[in-house]
């Protein structure tokens, strides 16, 4: 494979990397970098800024608001937030439920949603998993009744990221009962947050955040005209939205990012005492991790260069996220062991905006990477557990 980048890449680059030093939100930046979690109008700002940039959706078709950006250039896009450690895009509008709609919805549906979808006027997030229908999707129990010219939805969803936020919801949801295989009768809607009959429930996680929800349906009244697609296809439409969402589980260039703090800090002395850059075993695993992402990353340059000829991508997307949230999960765990005994107190107080947070292995960041490690223990159970994967990939890429 030829990494050189072009006369015209370099360039792109340059752009890139200019925008995150002078335009992007300096404020959000700095809250990034000091653990303070962003607030949700610190995150529309800073998604609507890329979006005034043009630069809100790499992976769209241009037709439809899309960048018409290379391969190489979302590397190199991707690249360059992490370098910077700038927030990552939420995924559900642009990344998920953008997607499906420009390929299977109505003209009226890409008309009436993609526009907000696209300029962050609109929050998404995903009704997906549900209390006794998680990893084996298949088995979810919310139903969609028709009545008229409405579907009536009652149910629940549970791991649902964000929906305190909310606008809207993409739902699975069953329409039929009456089926030979689980799979069939499901159908994918959109739903008005806003709409009677609908509750969120917080669920508050081991690192002190409200990050999930549940979500309530109590015969909340959907117009047929919210469904994308053909009724009973629902199956199909998720799957695809789920391998554009374990390719991007990959985390790649946020990787790197932090194999390159770690280094930094594994490198600075605290109190003048030893440093953990002349701890050779500690060294080597920071070394095979390098390795192994490396890998990882010539594996996600091939599937980005299948998207860019026109196909979605396959089950090599459940490569990527195994190896990617597999490697998130070690670089976190390296991480802790830097931090050594500083990282035992870990508190929730200690993410106020007045807590010090220094840039170095030392009294200071110790409880942010304590409860990192904590909450991306979730990386390996999302987008579909890696046991998961590993049943995906054993079908249909080893044919076992």
């Amino acid at each position: 494979m030829n990494v050189n980048f072009s006369a015209e890449d370099l360039e792109f680059r340059k752009e890139v990397r200019d925008y995150f030093e002078t335009e992007f939100p300096a404020d959000i930046l700095d809250k990034q970098n000091n653990g303070i979690p962003l607030t949700r109008e610190d995150i529309v700002r800073w998604h609507k800024n890329i979006y005034q940039k043009g630069w809100a959706a790499a992976n769209w078709p241009t037709e439809y608001g899309g960048t018409g950006w290379t391969p190489t250039q979302k590397y190199i896009f991707a690249d360059e937030q992490a370098r910077v450690n700038a927030p990552v895009f939420l995924t559900f509008g642009v990344g998920m439920v953008g997607p499906v709609i420009y390929t299977y919805g109505s003209e009226e549906q890409k008309q009436r949603f993609l526009p907000d979808i696209l300029e962050f006027n609109t929050w998404w997030c995903q009704g997906y998993s549900e209390p006794g229908a998680g990893s084996d999707l298949a088995s979810l129990k919310t139903r969609a009744d028709l009545n008229g010219d409405h579907y009536v939805v009652n149910g629940s969803k549970t791991w649902n990221t964000l929906g305190q936020y909310a606008d809207w919801i993409f739902c699975l949801v069953r329409t039929n009962t009456d089926v030979a295989r689980r799979q069939e009768g499901i159908s994918f809607v959109l739903i008005d947050m806003k709409q009677p009959g609908v509750t969120v429930k917080p669920i508050v996680l081991l690192d002190g955040e409200h990050e999930v929800n549940e979500i309530f349906f109590d015969n909340v009244r959907v117009p047929v005209e919210n469904l994308v697609g053909e009724e009973g296809k629902g199956w199909t439409y998720g799957k695809v939205l789920l391998q554009h969402e374990r390719t991007g589980a990959a985390n790649v260039a946020r990787s790197k990012y932090k194999l390159r703090r770690l280094r930094v800090l594994a490198g600075e002395s605290i109190d003048g005492g030893a440093r953990l850059a002349d701890d050779r075993i500690f060294m080597r695993k920071v070394a095979a991790a390098e390795t192994e992402l490396k890998a990882l990353e010539y594996t996600e340059l091939r599937t980005l260069a299948s998207i860019s000829s026109g196909k979605a991508p396959g089950p090599e997307s459940s490569i990527l996220k195994i190896a990617g949230t597999d490697l998130i999960q070690r670089i976190d765990s390296l991480y802790l062991e830097a931090s050594g005994y500083y990282a035992l107190p870990y508190v929730r107080e200690q993410f106020d905006p007045d807590f010090p947070a220094e840039d170095h292995v030392g009294e200071g960041t110790e409880t942010i990477n304590a409860l990192t490690y904590f909450n991306n223990r979730k990386h390996t159970i999302f987008a579909g557990s890696n046991e998961i994967q590993k049943n995906i990939i054993a079908k249909h890429v080893l044919g076992l």
